[in-house]
Parts: structure tokens; C-alpha cells; sequence
């Protein structure tokens, strides 16, 4: 028989090391400090209208940053020091091998009254997984057993190691030890879903605040598309007297400037602020900015002709003056030289930008040069005019340097194409793109999370690159338990990838916020969701 230990409650020591040193953002006094108002109303700017709120499909930052994590719990969730701690859990059995994790749930209910159940959890978990969902994100929920094999088409539901043992009891096998496994359960693909629900609404399942049930703190009150959503304070939350707000009015607004005016006319208490206001705010002590694991990158669609060519695609990121546009940002934002960014641990508690090697530097001789041989080995003797697919909000800016620099180093003409959220991400699922800019922000902390998308075949390898040998390194380190080994593997594939070149690292997101000072105990985590509410309150609003 397994030997194995039990933890409660407080057990957070079988945790990704990974997640060791990573600082969060605490914006405002702690929420047991001062005396609440009354009045528990918070205002506040979102950058897009969040494509659905089906988290088994959906991709988008800002249905997972701003309302997933606000009107959901999983199994964890990421507490103020950015650590997994339990919500629907109330403890766990984990085997001495670390292969099967015994989780048992607490008395919680849905915003319906209906419990939560472990059912809810094994339906989530094999609805995204099953072929015909086309969950984009089914891969992260692969560390399970045979979850790859179900999604690939090569066994049954029945046989994903995911298995609801009673109402209150889940029991998950994985495929190996995964060290950062309960942090996978803090994201949002990990949710549960009633099944009663999704079946009710069908193809309309989380399209409006009335078709779908929350078990977080809060529930969509009111979804107004493209103007804004409320959040209300969710009275059926098994740990609803810790959430202080009772409304949360996230106001869609796509332009910084606007929002901006929002906030100083005090019609909201938190907004985004970029580069083009950031001098005006810079003293003021409501200016807040924040460091993120997230790279923002060129993509390269490799089935393009001219972009076939590594030394191309490598020329045009040697092109890039990556210093000029962090500067041009003045957001925090910091040069990007390499895909993974120096906020992320190894499993054995490295930083990974300090033993691994920066790739891409800004060099135009060498990028006339690679640009040169490139276009000589495809046989072309002119360039042809590219189009950079870019977000349609304040990185049009960004898109427009890099236009720039590539016109003045290597004379390539690029057209700008600026596209909703929703629009760019198809067109991008679509390949139907020639440059891309796109950012990835960390889904847990470990460099994993950046360097298996571009796997062959890959859900997020839109680009469509390809290399065995670097497929082997990605492969063999998913599941191993050498974390020495694991960490060398990573780091010689990031070199595949640099030199290879489907992508050229741009910068590594900073952000700026505005928030009144009387707005206290919101949270803001690095990796994993952004934005935690559940610790919000007003103190001091008129």
C-alpha cells in the first residue's frame, strides 16, 4: 500500500518552488487596517470587452484577469503573497509518490443556492478536454492522466485520471510528479461547471450575466456588451464574510486618455494609465505601477514565404531597438532579449534568466547581414511589403516603432493592421496574419508555461514552427522529476527557440495604474490571474 500524508487547511508546503520570490502588488493597507465605508462601491476601467466567460474555451486576458478570477473559485486560488491556498478544498491526501492527489471539498454553494459538488469539477475538467470543445487551453490541464490522449481522440473521458468519489471527494491521478501542479489548479480552465447549467443554455452557455452560475465571491450582476459589466457580491460564497465590496462597476473604456478623464473627473477609483500621460501622474500618490511575467512579442507566420526563412525572421529581430521602446513606454516595461522573463523561477528555485542566456540583441549591421543571406537563399531579389497585425490600443504605439525601425534598418515597408481583441485573436487562430505583435503572460511559475507552446502542433504555436530536437527537450522535461536536468532542458530550448526565430522578444509588460487612495486591499499577482478583488474595500469615498 502507498504511504501517504494528509494536510488540512493551512497545508502550503507541497507547493511549486517555483513560486518562491515572486512579489505580488498589495494596492492599499491591508483590509483588517481603518474602518470600511458604508458604502462598499467600487468603480474601475477594463481595457475589452471579454469575448465569453466560458472558461472552458475562452483565452483572453481579460475574461481570466479581471472576472474569471473574481466570480470563480477552484480547487485553489493564489492568495496576497501569490501562494496557492485552499478555496473549494478543504484538504488533501497526496501519495508518497506525489502521483494522486485525494482532494476533499468544503460545504460551498453556487449563486443559485445548488452545492458544489466534485462532479462539477470532473465535468469541467473532461468537457475541456473533450475533442469536440476545441479548448484551446485543454493543454494545460495535460499534467493529467490520459487528459492528452482524451483530447487527442486516442481514449475516453472514462479513462482521465479525474474522478469524482462522492459528492465532496475528487481524486486526481497524474501522468507523473508535477511540482507545480496546485497552482495549476488556481487557473481558470481548473473551475468547476455545472453541467445542468451548460446543457440549459447550450451555444449561449456564459454570453450574459443570466446564463451561467458563479461559485466566487462575486457574480456578474449586469453585462451591458461593449460598454460594461457590474460585479455583485455573491451572498451564497461560502467565505462571504471576508468580501467587503458589494458592487464592482468595470466600465469597458479601449482608450487610455478616456479612461484617464474618467478617473480625475472621479467617476472611477482605478484606471490604466500609459506612457503618453505617465509624467503627468509620476508624483502623485496615486500613481501605481506594477511589473508582470509577461513577454509581448513578434510572431511570425512561417507558412509565408518570405518569413519561411530563419535568417529573415532572425534579421528582423536584430532590427528591433528594444531600449528605444521601453523607453517610448515609460511604463516600467523592460527590454526583452529573450521569450521567458527574469520573474521566473526553475523548479529548483533558480531564476531562469540568470543561468540562461540572453538571445537577440539589437544589431543592424547583423540584421542587414542575416537579411541579405536570407532573401538569397529564397531566390528573392526585392522585399515585399509585410503587415504587422497589432493590438487596436495604447501598444498602436509600439507597432509604430517597430514600423519605423524596420524601414530605417532594413528598409522593409510594413503596414499597420490595429484589430479588436476578439477579431485579432481569431485572425491569429486563423493564420490569416504575416507579423504579429501578441504578448503570453505566465499561467503558473515555471518556464514550462512559455517554452511548450511552440511545441509541433501546438494550440498557441501560431506561428507554425517546427523543430524535433526541440519538441524531444520540451517532451522529456514535462514530467521529469530531475529538476537539475529539467532546468538544462529548458534552457537549451530556449536557444532552439531564439535561434530558430519564430518570435523576436520585444519587452516584458510593466503597467501603470491610477487608484484613489481610499480604494484598499486589491491585489494584483504576477502570474496567474492579475486582478484579486475578494480583499477589496473602500475606505474614505464620498
Amino acid at each position: 500500500m502507498k504511504r501517504r500524508w494528509i494536510v488540512g487547511l493551512t497545508w502550503l508546503t507541497v507547493l511549486s518552488i517555483a513560486l518562491v520570490g515572486c512579489t505580488g502588488v498589495n494596492t492599499g493597507a491591508p483590509e483588517n487596517e481603518g474602518s470600511a465605508d458604508e458604502n462598499q462601491v467600487l468603480d474601475m476601467t477594463i481595457p475589452a470587452e471579454p469575448p465569453t466567460l466560458d472558461h472552458s474555451v475562452t483565452t483572453d486576458a481579460v475574461s481570466f484577469d479581471f472576472i474569471l478570477n473574481n466570480v470563480m473559485d477552484g480547487l485553489y486560488r493564489l492568495n496576497k503573497d501569490n501562494k496557492p491556498e485552499p478555496a473549494i478544498a478543504s484538504g488533501i491526501d497526496i501519495t508518497e509518490d506525489k502521483s494522486t492527489y485525494t482532494f476533499s471539498l468544503r460545504e460551498a454553494n453556487w449563486s443559485d443556492g445548488e452545492p458544489v459538488t466534485a462532479h462539477d469539477f470532473e465535468y469541467a475538467w473532461k468537457r475541456a478536454l473533450d475533442p469536440e470543445t476545441k479548448a484551446e487551453y485543454a493543454f494545460i490541464l495535460y499534467p493529467i492522466k490520459n487528459a492528452e490522449a482524451y483530447n487527442s481522440g486516442e481514449v475516453s473521458a472514462d479513462q482521465v485520471g479525474v474522478r469524482a468519489i462522492d459528492e465532496k471527494t475528487l481524486q486526481v491521478e497524474l501522468e507523473a510528479p508535477t511540482p507545480y501542479f496546485l497552482s495549476l489548479t488556481t487557473f481558470a480552465t481548473y473551475f468547476p461547471l455545472r453541467e445542468d447549467i451548460v446543457d440549459k443554455y447550450g451555444n449561449e452557455y456564459a454570453t450574459g450575466a443570466d446564463k451561467m452560475v458563479y461559485n466566487g465571491p462575486f457574480e456578474v450582476g449586469e453585462w451591458k456588451h461593449e460598454q460594461s459589466l457590474t460585479l455583485k457580491k455573491n451572498q451564497s460564497y461560502w467565505d462571504r464574510n471576508t468580501v467587503k465590496l458589494e458592487t464592482v462597476n468595470m466600465n469597458i473604456v479601449k482608450d487610455t486618455s478616456t479612461g484617464v478623464n474618467l478617473y480625475t473627473a472621479g467617476e472611477v477609483d482605478v484606471a490604466s494609465l500609459d506612457s503618453a500621460l505617465a509624467d503627468a501622474f509620476k508624483k502623485s500618490p496615486e500613481y501605481l505601477p506594477i511589473t508582470l511575467a509577461e513577454t509581448q512579442y513578434i510572431q511570425f507566420n512561417t507558412n509565408n514565404e518570405f518569413l519561411s526563412n530563419a535568417k529573415i525572421r532572425k534579421a528582423i529581430s536584430y532590427a528591433v531597438d528594444r531600449e528605444s521602446i521601453t523607453k517610448l513606454l515609460q511604463d516600467g516595461s523592460e527590454p526583452a532579449y529573450s521569450f521567458v522573463p527574469p520573474s521566473i523561477f526553475t523548479s529548483d528555485n533558480q531564476i531562469f534568466r540568470e543561468i540562461a542566456p540572453d538571445g537577440h540583441q539589437y544589431n543592424p549591421q547583423e540584421a542587414q547581414r542575416l537579411l541579405e543571406e536570407g532573401m538569397e537563399e529564397l531566390g528573392f531579389t526585392s522585399k515585399p511589403r509585410l503587415t504587422l497585425l497589432s493590438f487596436d490600443d495604447h501598444r498602436r504605439q509600439v507597432a509604430v516603432a517597430i514600423q519605423e525601425q524596420l524601414k530605417n534598418t532594413l528598409d522593409l515597408d510594413i503596414n499597420i493592421d490595429p484589430q479588436p481583441l476578439r477579431q485579432k485573436r481569431d485572425r491569429e487562430a486563423q493564420r490569416d496574419f504575416e507579423l504579429s505583435f501578441i504578448s503570453w503572460r505566465a499561467d503558473y511559475n515555471d518556464p514550462q508555461t512559455y517554452l511548450d507552446m511552440w511545441v509541433t502542433g501546438g494550440p498557441f504555436n501560431r506561428a507554425d514552427w517546427s523543430n524535433k530536437e526541440y519538441d524531444k527537450l520540451i517532451n522529456d522535461s514535462v514530467r521529469n522529476p530531475d529538476n537539475e536536468e529539467r532546468t538544462r532542458n529548458y534552457v537549451e530550448a530556449e536557444k532552439i527557440l531564439l535561434e530558430g526565430s519564430p518570435v523576436a522578444p520585444v519587452f516584458y509588460t510593466g503597467k501603470i495604474f491610477l487608484q484613489k487612495q481610499y480604494v484598499k486591499g486589491i491585489y494584483r499577482h504576477p502570474v496567474g490571474a492579475e486582478l484579486t478583488l475578494k480583499w477589496a474595500y473602500m475606505d474614505g469615498k464620498e
